[in-house]
């Protein structure tokens, strides 16, 4: 397969594997938030999607950030409304 070289398909990838981590884990997710350890309490999965999106992008887009700006939109935002200590 080859590698993703646009901005947009390494961003819908990044997105994708962060839906995933969320679908798939949203009860680590919320008390992560809650008790204020969401990345370390989910540093596994975070990694093996971060090894994923690494294998599939070019390794000028993958130093773009777009993986961890998803995780933050997707896992961080979308959970606004999860009582925690910093919000």
């Amino acid at each position: 397969m080859p590698l993703i070289e646009t901005e947009e398909a390494a961003r819908r990838l990044a997105r994708a594997i962060a839906s995933d981590l969320s679908l798939y884990n949203e009860e680590k997710i919320v008390k992560g938030i809650q008790e204020d350890d969401l990345f370390t309490s989910l540093a596994e999965e975070i990694e093996e999607g971060r090894a994923l999106y690494k294998s599939r992008v070019s390794a000028d887009l993958y130093h773009k950030n777009f993986y961890d700006r998803a995780l933050v939109d997707i896992l961080v935002k979308s959970k606004g409304h999860v009582k925690s200590k910093v919000w």
